[in-house]
């Protein structure tokens, strides 16, 4: 079985990152893995061992441990290629969040799959709240789409995630996308920088 290429997607909290990982799933082909959305789907299984914990991390705009992390999205990865001899390409969505996450990321799985690049969403901090506010507004039933979750949310992105960015930039693997326009805009610059990696 071939290595999956992977990309990861991050981006402040209403970046836009769900909604472009759909439309380069649908131009591209990739398979759009969210850490996020794994986590809280393991919360609902009434027979996992980690829900409580992780639920209690999103609550607290908080970062999960990295081997749960890892492990859901190791397993949807297998689960996928397993499914579908031709999906080898994975947008991994929210991760990695921190410099523990990058750690247990490459000694998990630094062997078993192949980063291509981390696409970044650059917003501003004005523009990601009111995006989360309108989406809890307009019922996206998540706990933590309201404005004392999303200032913890953006207070972690900072401190948190944006140095991991930093990181892969040094290494010459980081594509930045302003996401401040609207989704067909924002999508634009997308295409270049996956036209651009495909022609490589």
């Amino acid at each position: 079985m071939a290595l999956p290429k992977v990309v990861f997607v991050l981006g402040g909290p209403g970046a836009g990152k769900g909604t472009q990982c759909q439309l380069i799933v649908k131009k591209y082909g990739y398979v759009h893995l969210s850490a996020g959305d794994l986590l809280r789907d393991e919360c609902k299984k009434p027979d996992s061992n980690d829900g409580a914990l992780i639920n209690k991390h999103i609550r607290e705009g908080t970062i999960v441990p990295v081997e749960i992390t890892c492990r859901l999205l190791e397993n949807a990865m297998r689960e996928n290629m397993a499914a579908n001899s031709s999906v080898d390409s994975f947008l991994i969505d929210g991760f990695p969040r921190n410099k523990n996450n990058l750690d247990g990321w490459n000694e998990q799985m630094g062997g078993k799959c192949k980063l291509l690049f981390t696409l970044f969403f650059d917003c501003s901090e004005d523009t990601c709240i009111q995006r989360c506010l309108s989406r809890g507004e307009a019922g996206s039933g998540r706990t933590d789409d309201n404005l004392e979750s999303l200032k913890k949310r953006i207070k972690t992105f900072t401190d948190s995630t944006k140095p991991i960015i930093d990181h892969y930039a040094q290494l010459g693997l980081v594509r930045t996308v302003s996401a401040c326009g609207n989704p067909d805009q924002v999508f634009e610059e997308v295409q270049k920088v996956f036209d651009a990696v495909l022609k490589q």
